[in-house]
């Protein structure tokens, strides 16, 4: 069934995985990619430092290639070395890391709050170091470390989080460590963009437009400006005769043109009022903050000024004891000087006792040297004897030697003889013997 092809996939990568893990440990391994082609297989390898993956000459790339044709049934493998950018973004490398650190005989936590430094100072969202083991004592335990904002559940969780796993074989056991990363590219599902409307203003004739001026910066001489131009409006259009529909029409657009400018006129005197309290808000404020720091400023100073006599008194205190610590020492330095003299005196008496004792070592040494040269005289001469009796004997023992060979040839001889004799007899024997049977 298919669902077996895909068991028996995913088994044949964990194991190259863990192969190449194993194989690549002091490389940095940081993962590994397989791409099937109509060519072979592509097999693409992570590492932290290449050159040690590739080797002298390409021979660990040539050996790696080999064992994954022959043990892990690769059709054509060819082995890609790429060099991992960021090696405290990727969880892999971390945790080995960290169970080398471990190993070094380092303490659990400092580990994990240097690696969660590193990784965060890398640029990661988020990251999280679990150890566990006997990290404590004799019992197991599981310390968890933190750091930044990092998903545990979701697809999210299972899509954008990575994740990297060692162990690390200490004399009270092995420590597993697991480390999870969430990359800073990550753009997660929830995120929301808000986008600010653009506001247009509907311009309604082309006084208003001449009329319109920027709002940003308005002052009262720039309200009076405005309402002179209003009132100079409003007498011209008094002025104007009415005799024809020109002149009505002409009426009509001043007046049209009164109302645009009064209420840009109303219009720009709300926005002055506005940015006149804004202006006395932000003033005020302005001066709040200023007698904050003011207050800050002095409470700083008030805490130099008694940090400083603390700082003075703590160094007249280290002074005393410096000087006290001083005149102990130098009293110590003079026990130990006396002392010194005293061990001194004792061990030249020693000496001298010793190299009496040498002299009269010696002396009975040398007449026990004369005592054993007279007894080794005395036992060279009994051995000199006792060598001329065995010489005497041997002499004896090889006469008595020869004259028993010579007895034993002789009866060897007579043996001889007789068998002779014998063998002669039973011929004579055998012939009569066969006579008679012929005759017979």
């Amino acid at each position: 069934m298919i669902e077996k092809d895909f068991v028996t996939e995913g088994l044949k990568r964990t194991r190259i995985d863990e192969y190449l893990e194993k194989e690549l440990d002091r490389a940095g391994y940081g993962g590994m990619e397989i791409q099937v082609t109509p060519l072979g297989t592509m097999v693409v390898v992570y590492a932290e430092r290449p050159g040690m993956v590739i080797g002298r000459g390409g021979k660990t790339v040539r050996a790696i290639t080999q064992n994954l044709k022959n043990n892990y049934e690769l059709e054509n493998p060819q082995v890609e070395v790429k060099e991992v950018d960021i090696p405290e973004l990727n969880p892999k490398i971390m945790a080995h890391k960290i169970s080398a650190m471990l190993q070094r005989g380092m303490h659990f936590r400092r580990v994990a709050y240097s690696a969660l430094r590193r990784i965060m100072g890398a640029g990661a969202q988020g990251v999280e170091v679990t150890i566990s083991g006997k990290i404590r004592g004799s019992r197991s335990a599981c310390a968890k470390f933190t750091d930044g904002y990092i998903k545990k559940c979701g697809e999210p969780s299972i899509k954008y989080v990575k994740q990297g796993f060692a162990t690390a074989p200490l004399k009270p056991g092995v420590l597993g460590i697991s480390v999870r990363i969430m990359p800073p590219d990550v753009v997660l599902p929830d995120k929301v963009d808000i986008i600010q409307p653009k506001v247009e203003e509907p311009v309604t004739t082309e006084t208003a437009e001449a009329v319109e001026a920027p709002t940003e910066e308005i002052t009262e001489g720039s309200v009076e400006i405005l309402e002179e131009i209003t009132e100079e409006a409003a007498e011209e259009a008094a002025e104007v005769p009415v005799e024809e529909p020109v002149k009505e029409d002409l009426k009509t657009k001043a007046t049209e043109a009164k109302e645009a400018v009064e209420e840009k006129a109303e219009e720009v005197k709300d926005k002055a009022t506005e940015a006149k309290t804004k202006a006395t808000e932000v003033k005020k404020a302005v001066e709040e903050k200023a007698e904050e720091v003011k207050d800050k400023a002095t409470e700083a100073k008030t805490k130099a000024t008694e940090v400083k006599k603390a700082a003075e008194e703590k160094a007249e205190e280290v002074k005393d004891k410096a000087s006290e610590a001083k005149e102990a020492v130098e009293e110590k330095a003079e026990e130990v000087k006396e002392k010194a003299a005293e061990a001194k005196e004792v061990v030249e008496e020693k000496a001298e006792e010793v190299k009496e004792k040498a002299a009269e070592a010696k002396e009975v040494v040398e007449e026990k040297a004369e005592e054993v040269k007279e007894k080794a005289a005395e036992a060279k001469e009994v051995v000199e004897e006792k060598a001329e009796e065995v010489k005497e004997k041997a002499a004896e023992v090889k006469e008595a030697a020869e004259e028993k060979a010579e007895e034993v040839k002789e009866k060897a001889a007579e043996a001889k003889k007789k068998a002779s004799d014998k063998v002669a007899d039973i011929k004579e024997e055998a012939s009569e013997i066969k006579e008679k049977v012929e005759k017979s």
